[in-house]
Formats: structure tokens, C-alpha cells, sequence
């Protein structure tokens, strides 16, 4: 009998997009459409698969040096599911420099579905509104791995961006049904209480973001703290079976109990 091999995963990218609440840090966050065949109905952070398309915005960007299509290609695609699933852009008008402004971005809404639908490229819709993505903008802050047990496998990278406080989020009501701008501990709670499903990368990487006490030390936290690839796997033992990760990620947990974990 031939032995399967694991599904190579999809490289995706993820924004935990931040600003400065009355309670402290608050990060936006939607809720997966229960159609949407993984993480169904789960609070998430929004992102999605890299397009193949994505590496062809080089020229559109800010603060990409010479990193390899890869890279670029995660942090194009980061940008762009962040203004398709909650309408956050990420971008500069070229001639002035500037972050666009919130009334621009809502002129730039029908973009939106053009570029979820595939029906306008990210490159296209650059050039066509003289914008630049602002890849500078993006603090790496955690890489996971779909374990190797699945049947569908994300590589996924994890970054950190604070929000222009005159854009307005909202979920896009096709991958997304629900959002909400949240404190790690609110949503950390809202996992404990039912309210929310929160599956265990989202969870861990909830509580390190929690340990920051501030927008500004979340960004400092991340940028000095070593990026480990996190790719779970499980061990079965006595007293059940238990879902792993390595030590050195710095999480505050590195193993639990799978009855435990959602």
C-alpha cells in the first residue's frame, strides 16, 4: 500500500491589525463564514492565500528591498486580504507620499469585490489609483504551519499593523459575517465563556499579543523576539492525547491536551 503524502501547504499571510483602545490594545478580528471550508465560524484575524498574481505589485510597494517573491508575495497578500475582507488599505497615493485617507478608501469600495472576485489584479488596481502598498507598515510577528495530518495545509506568516485611525472596518460578508474591534483579553474570554470559537493558533497568538501593554510595545515586542516556524504535531500518552508545539516559539504553552484545545 502506497503511503500518502502530506499536502503541501498553500502559502497564506494574516494582519493582526491594532489601534489603541480604552481598555488598552484592541485588534480587529471577523468571524469565518460557515461555508468557508476551514476555520469555519471561528474569530479570526483577516487574510487569506497568497494570489499568484500578488508578486507582479513589486513595483507598487514601499520597504520591500530585495526580498525574494515569496516574501513578497506574503506581504502583497497580507495588504490586499486585509482591504478585501475589512476595507483597511495599507497604501500611499505616489505622488505625495501620504497614507490614503479614509475618505479615499471608501471611494476605492467597489475594488473590494473586484479583487476577491478576481475580476481586477492588485497590480492593475495600483496602477489605475497611483497607489503604493505600504509593506514597510508590516511587523513580522509569528509563522505557522498547517500540521501535516491535514487534509488542507496553510504555510502562514503573521504580522502586525496599526490601523489609520480614519479608516473604517468592516467585514466583507463573503468570507467574513461578523467583526468586531477587541482586546485580547475580551476575545480570550469570549472563548472561555462559548461566545466565541477560537481555534488554537488564533488562541496562542491572542494570548502573546496580550502581553503587550500597548500598540507601540506590541510592534517593539514582535520586532525583537526570534520568529520560530510553529508547525503542531500531536503525542499520545497516558493520559490522552496532546497537541504540541516547540518550546522555543515563546508561547506560554508548548503542549495541552487536546480534550482542552477547540
Amino acid at each position: 500500500m502506497a503511503i500518502s503524502q502530506p499536502t503541501v501547504p498553500v502559502p497564506a499571510a494574516t494582519i493582526l491589525m491594532l489601534r489603541e483602545g480604552d481598555d488598552g490594545i484592541e485588534v480587529f478580528m471577523v468571524v469565518r463564514h460557515h461555508q468557508i471550508d476551514f476555520a469555519t465560524g471561528a474569530l479570526v484575524f483577516p487574510g487569506g492565500k497568497v494570489e499568484d498574481g500578488d508578486v507582479n505589485a513589486r513595483d507598487y510597494c514601499d520597504g520591500i528591498g530585495e526580498i525574494d517573491d515569496l516574501e513578497l508575495g506574503l506581504q502583497v497578500g497580507a495588504i490586499r486580504e486585509a482591504f478585501e475582507e475589512c476595507g483597511i488599505l495599507l497604501a500611499r497615493d505616489s505622488d505625495t507620499g501620504a497614507l490614503v485617507s479614509g475618505q479615499r478608501v471608501a471611494a476605492l469600495e467597489p475594488y473590494r469585490d473586484q479583487l476577491h472576485g478576481g475580476t481586477v489584479s492588485i497590480d492593475d488596481f495600483l496602477r489605475a489609483e497611483n497607489l503604493r502598498l505600504a509593506c514597510d507598515l508590516l511587523q513580522p510577528f509569528a509563522h505557522w504551519v498547517t500540521p501535516e495530518m491535514m487534509p488542507k495545509r496553510f504555510d502562514t506568516r503573521f504580522y502586525l499593523a496599526v490601523a489609520p485611525k480614519d479608516h473604517i472596518a468592516v467585514h466583507d460578508g463573503h468570507e467574513s459575517v461578523d467583526s468586531v474591534w477587541i482586546t485580547p483579553a475580551a476575545a480570550l474570554e469570549g472563548a472561555r465563556q462559548g461566545q466565541y470559537t477560537v481555534i488554537f493558533p488564533t488562541r496562542l497568538n491572542v494570548e502573546m499579543l496580550a502581553t503587550s501593554a500597548s500598540v507601540n510595545d506590541a510592534i517593539a515586542d514582535a520586532r525583537n523576539r526570534p520568529i520560530v516556524c510553529v508547525t503542531p504535531w500531536t503525542e499520545s500518552r497516558e493520559d490522552g492525547r496532546y497537541i504540541c508545539i516547540p518550546k522555543e516559539a515563546g508561547y506560554n504553552v508548548s503542549e495541552e491536551l487536546m480534550a482542552d484545545t477547540r
